[in-house]
């Protein structure tokens, strides 16, 4: 069976890299195209159809050649694809000074760094009351559903319900949009969803944040001020948090988010201290007979 050739995907969605791998591929005339482009990217967004052929030696026929060649119908499309896909990716294109060793800091201590730093600007930003008012509402939970979209606030998800389960009151992490709208649409008075999202604009989060509420559900958005889930939640406990410019370094936002969830646990167990101690036991007994340790061990584990 013959190979299928197969060209830039659809839409053009990553100019930046069809021109990497279509370099050297291109008919000759559009090769020069690409080559102007490629070297001077953040041009090309002020240029005429006419001022490109220009600058690469070519005709305007084939600058149109050379960006359906691309995935793009015209010069025009071409033009605005190519302005969001800098917009995202120059960061990551410039020189910088990351990939120069950094004398005797090691990694970890970079990263500590930015933990202690993006962990103080949360400090000074968190409202007591309405960690307060978190906490009333988790203690009195009959479930708790936890809900992040995304690498790192599904991981703070996860960890929320490991944390709270333990306490004795039923909680779930779920990271499935579709899940988690009919997860909220289930809950009632007396019950809470526990949102986490950086940056709070994610719909699929805010969308459920607005069916557990109308159902009498409170809603708890660990989130960004003035964000679209901050507007919808019951109780948001609101942070804006730096991130380090240096694209290789972890989100540091994470580790604070996981701050919060540490404190609102703690809090909750300390409010339900007779039954969190009760079932605490519980599990250390059932983790010992499973696995015939009895020394010290993590929380539950």
């Amino acid at each position: 069976m013959a190979a299928v050739e197969t060209g830039p995907a659809q839409g053009a969605v990553d100019l930046i890299s069809n021109l990497r791998q279509l370099h050297g591929s291109f008919a000759a005339r559009e090769q020069k195209v690409a080559d102007f482009v490629s070297a001077h990217l953040e041009e090309i967004s002020a240029m005429t159809i006419a001022e490109l052929a220009g600058a690469a030696g070519v005709s305007t026929p084939t600058v149109v050649r050379f960006c359906r060649t691309m995935g793009c119908d015209g010069f025009r499309e071409f033009k605005l694809r190519l302005a969001q896909n800098l917009a995202v990716s120059l960061q990551y294109l410039a020189p910088s000074h990351r990939d120069a060793p950094e004398g005797g800091v090691s990694a970890v201590d970079q990263i500590l760094g930015a933990l202690y730093a993006t962990v103080n600007v949360m400090r000074q930003q968190l409202d007591p009351a309405r960690m307060d008012a978190a906490v009333t509402a988790l203690a009195s939970a009959g479930q708790i559903v936890v809900a992040g979209v995304g690498g790192g606030s599904t991981m703070v998800a996860q960890e929320a319900a490991n944390r709270l389960f333990r306490l004795g009151i039923p909680a779930v992490a779920v990271s499935d949009s579709y899940l988690l709208q009919m997860r909220a649409a289930t809950l009632r008075r007396a019950d809470v969803l526990l949102l986490v999202s950086t940056s709070g604009e994610a719909a699929e989060i805010a969308n459920a944040a607005g069916i557990a509420g109308g159902y009498g559900a409170t809603t708890i958005a660990i989130t960004r001020p003035g964000s679209r889930l901050a507007q919808e939640a019951s109780v948001a406990i609101e942070a804006d948090l730096p991130e380090d410019p240096d694209i290789l370094k972890p989100t540091a936002s994470r580790y604070a988010h996981l701050v919060i969830v540490d404190a609102l646990a703690m809090s909750v167990a300390q409010m339900r201290s007779a039954e969190t101690t009760e079932n605490l036991r519980r599990i250390r007994a059932s983790l010992t007979a499973y696995h015939g340790r009895t020394g010290p061990q993590p929380l539950g584990d």
